[in-house]
């Protein structure tokens, strides 16, 4: 270091110093004016600093800034500390100096906006793809429905960020089951769903048959809908400080409640370090004080989800509502670092607590940090559902269009199971539904938890088929192995089904399971895809994404421009553009 700046150091700290103290008088002014004023402060220890040692503890008292783009969803970190450093030239040649009284404490510069940011540790669960199945061997599928969406809307945001989404957080299923096909609804409410199914060619391999099975909620009127008791759990620990956490959840639960009727029941519990009730049980049409609720919330501290998640559960329990819906929605970024946060003991809890007739639904939201592993798993056993919420679009959504949906469950432990006839079929593969399977003596076994459909509720499975004949076998046949003998005589009511379907479902006040049943039966003439209905199209364009996006060993080829003509053809009618939405996606991830 030259003479000169030497001579000059003193005085660029000094300055330094005095903008920080005139800030400080500002905030001090703010806060005589207006008591609410909460002045961030960091408390400088009483001695002797070096030059560099007072940079570094201002420095350490400007947090990273987000600036946040409504419009691009990009997050910039802005370089305020860089700049603070290039103010002062560290020395450690000048010999140390007294801290200034005027700095008692350092405060950030005005009219910045601060928001934490946490990036790569977002959490996924990890599963193998479901593998090809030869029926001579393994004729039996055997799963729990899925009416979970949060898969979906998450790649949304990566995908609308720049980035491609990690292959773990692709589920097919609920990027299927995000949408709305046009199953026929059943017309009363002791048949909750009605069964479709279809068969067409692959789009994405000419040697393989698609079999779609869907299923249709029953869906009663707005004004029959029962009365609700619901608990808001609200995380408004210190990783909720950003646009897309507490701010985006404030005005999704603000549009909620305007649906809530005066039998409807209202509670707000928020956690951080610690939990508490911010809202007592309030009438649904209380909306302004529920509201006002929403609104003097903040962030900050650490995060203890199950404490918070003890408290709804009780005051659910005090307000419960024997023949009404009783459910907490959780909504957080998953990020529980603080109490008993392993999954395995929220899960038992939650579960208790589902015995008990109090479901549980979970709402994510935030990047950096997200948790969508324990989200999606805390939902399944709280006989709940899961969403991501990555816009006010998507809480509209969720929160006004699908609200029956979301909270009025018609069916419960809902399970699957299709028996492929070895005669026609040669080899199978479920599209998706990988942490849904389950093992073929659970389907009988009442004791087996399985997934819950909700009023409304569009449920659709995809698999592909090889069939006697083709050649697109993926699996060699035994040396050993007698072929099946092809039946086909008159009588034989059999020869001509494809598969056998059986469903089991418990009614929402029982503990015994119902069954139906029906086989499949074989076309004709296999339809080609591009004669297929639009639904079945669409769906089987939303499957082949999925399964690009996974990275999947089973399509051969990668054709976006062929996806992209596929779902325009199968748009149909798109009154709230999701599928127009899902085109302009396929056109995106194309260019990444």
């Amino acid at each position: 270091m030259n003479f000169e700046s030497k001579l000059l150091l003193p005085v660029m700290i000094s300055a330094l110093v005095g903008c920080v103290s005139n800030h400080d008088a500002k905030l001090d002014q703010k806060a005589g004016n207006n008591p609410s004023v909460k002045v961030p402060a960091v408390m400088l220890p009483e001695r002797e600093f070096k030059q560099e040692e007072l940079v570094d503890v201002i420095e350490a008292s400007i947090p990273e800034k987000l600036v946040y783009d409504d419009m691009t969803k990009r997050v910039m970190i802005a370089e305020q500390r860089s700049k603070r450093k290039s103010i002062a030239v560290k020395s450690h040649g000048m010999p140390s100096m007294h801290r200034p009284m005027a700095a008692s404490f350092a405060a950030p510069t005005d009219n910045l906006n601060y928001y934490y940011q946490d990036k790569n540790r977002e959490q996924y669960a990890s599963l193998a793809q479901s593998a090809v199945k030869q029926v001579s061997t393994d004729p039996v599928s055997t799963f729990s429905i899925d009416v979970d969406t949060g898969s979906y809307t998450n790649i949304r945001r990566m995908l609308n960020q720049g980035s491609l989404p990690p292959t773990d957080a692709v589920r097919i299923e609920e990027m299927i089951n995000y949408f709305d096909y046009a199953y026929e609804a059943p017309d009363r409410s002791d048949e909750p769903f009605s069964i479709q199914t279809e068969l067409a060619l692959s789009p994405w391999s000419k040697d393989h048959a698609l079999l779609r099975v869907g299923l249709k909620g029953y869906e009663p009127i707005q004004e029959n809908r029962p009365a609700s008791n619901l608990v808001f759990l609200l995380d408004v620990s210190g990783s909720m400080n950003s646009p897309d956490k507490l701010p985006l959840l404030k005005k999704s639960l603000a549009l909620l409640s305007k649906q809530l009727k005066s039998s409807d029941k209202v509670s707000i519990v928020v956690y951080a370090g610690a939990s508490g009730v911010v809202l007592e049980p309030t009438a649904g049409n209380q909306t302004l004080e529920i509201e006002q609720a929403l609104d003097h919330l903040s962030a900050g501290g650490s995060t203890n989800g199950k404490a918070g998640i003890q408290l709804a559960y009780q005051l659910a329990k005090k307000c419960y509502l024997p023949s009404g819906i009783n459910r907490v929605i959780l909504a957080t970024d998953g990020d529980f670092n603080v109490g008993t946060s392993d999954a395995a003991s929220l899960k038992k809890l939650i579960a208790q607590k589902r015995v008990e007739g109090i479901s549980l639904t979970t709402l994510g939201f935030g990047t950096g940090n997200y948790n969508d592993e324990l989200m999606e798993q805390l939902a399944d056993v709280g006989n709940g559902n899961y969403a991501y919420i990555d816009g006010l679009n998507e809480a509209q959504k969720v929160l006004v269009k699908e609200l029956s949906s979301t909270l009025m469950t018609i069916a419960k432990d809902v399970k699957i199971q299709l028996e492929f006839n070895p005669n026609i079929v040669k080899e199978y593969r479920l599209l998706g539904y990988e942490n849904r399977a389950l093992a073929r003596e659970d389907f009988n076994n009442d004791k087996v938890d399985a997934g819950e459909i909700g009023a409304g509720h569009t449920v659709t499975a995809l698999y592909e088929l090889v069939l006697q004949g083709s050649d697109g076998h993926r699996v060699d046949p035994l040396r050993y192995e007698r072929e099946p003998k092809v039946q086909t005589h008159v009588k034989n009511k059999v020869s001509n089904e494809l598969a056998f379907i059986k469903f089991r479902y418990k009614a929402l006040n029982s503990t015994k399971s119902k069954l139906i049943s029906r086989p499949i039966i074989m076309p004709k003439q296999i339809n080609g895809f591009e004669n297929s209905t639009e639904d079945f199209r669409f769906s089987a364009t939303v499957a082949e994404f999925g399964e690009v996006l996974r990275h999947s060993k089973y399509v051969a080829e990668v054709d976006y421009e062929t996806m992209i003509e596929h779902a325009l053809n199968a748009k149909g009618a798109d009154p709230f553009g999701y599928r127009s939405e899902f085109i302009q996606l396929l056109r995106l991830a194309s260019n990444l």
